[in-house]
């Protein structure tokens, strides 16, 4: 394949950025669902599509937002006063053209493989995923600055799981001060948490340890602060969730109990939609030139 002509549909202000970075680069880009850019200009080689019979015309490459969706049935597209059903614009897609997604699911696969459509979710591009990880750890150190009363410096902050952004966002911390405490489960990522002069604890002892943070950051994908570690905690303690849905806290238990939750979805599209919008791009243009290679 050769991606000579890209459209982008909806999305939010990285989506922006991206199609710039596109366009740039000599592809043919167009994009629709941004009758609204917030201030920031589309390229002047950038063609708006306004007329939605004009997105089923011979596109290589059709890219989705990030998140493609958000109520699990409509396209993710902030600009337009109707909604576009997922299905009803696959099955109108011709299946020379090859669509990108941000964080495909199921649903989206399934209709895909119904209508015989090539589906690539470069949300799950390690590139994206490692670059992503630096503006999420400063949007969460934003967070907890403007949540508090008190300095991050010396603060006793616990980062539960020491992934991509469990990692990042423990050495940032670090880096400005904190007390930092890491919670793994594997003794190799414990491990390393200690060779970088941090504390570390195993998800074992998290229960009897809980109590003794200001701030809690968790990174990991399922439900650790249920209602016994809530229960252990301090009822002063902020929670930053950086879980993606259904998120890593009980928060009907932490609403009752006073305990101050937040949880920050998406946050390098709203700290920083500039940089995401350049990753994003960057890995588009990562994943075409694969495609073309491989074809």
């Amino acid at each position: 394949m050769k991606a000579n002509k890209v459209l982008f549909i909806g999305g939010d202000m990285r989506q922006i950025r991206a199609v710039n970075r596109i366009a740039e680069c000599g592809i043919e880009t167009a994009v629709f669902g941004f009758e609204d850019t917030e201030g920031k200009k589309l390229s002047e080689c950038v063609n708006i599509l306004y007329d939605i019979r004009d997105i089923y015309d011979s596109y290589d490459v059709i890219i989705l937002p990030l998140p493609y969706t958000i109520d699990g049935e409509t396209i993710n597209i902030s600009g337009l006063k109707y909604k576009i059903n997922v299905k009803d614009f696959l099955s109108k897609l011709s299946q020379k053209s090859i669509i990108f997604a941000g964080k495909s699911d199921k649903m989206i696969m399934k209709i895909a493989e119904d209508y015989e459509l090539k589906i690539i979710d470069y949300f799950d591009r390690e590139e994206l995923q490692i670059l992503n990880a630096i503006p999420t750890a400063e949007g969460a150190i934003q967070i907890a600055m403007e949540e508090t009363s008190f300095t991050i410096h010396s603060s006793k902050c616990l980062v539960i799981g020491n992934g991509r952004i469990g990692a990042i966002l423990s050495k940032m911390l670090n880096g400005i001060g904190a007390d930092v405490t890491v919670a793994a489960r594997k003794q190799k990522d414990r491990a390393k948490v200690f060779s970088l002069g941090m504390k570390s604890i195993s998800m074992v002892e998290l229960y009897e340890k809980i109590s003794e943070f200001d701030i809690i950051f968790n990174t990991a994908p399922n439900l650790i602060l249920d209602s016994d570690m809530l229960m252990k905690s301090r009822r002063s303690v902020l929670i930053i969730d950086l879980a993606s849905k259904p998120g890593g806290v009980d928060f009907e238990t932490a609403r009752k109990m006073g305990i101050k939750v937040i949880w920050a979805l998406s946050l390098p599209g709203k700290v920083a939609p500039d940089t995401a919008g350049d990753i994003i791009g960057k890995t588009i243009l990562n994943i075409i030139e694969e495609v073309e290679v491989k074809k």
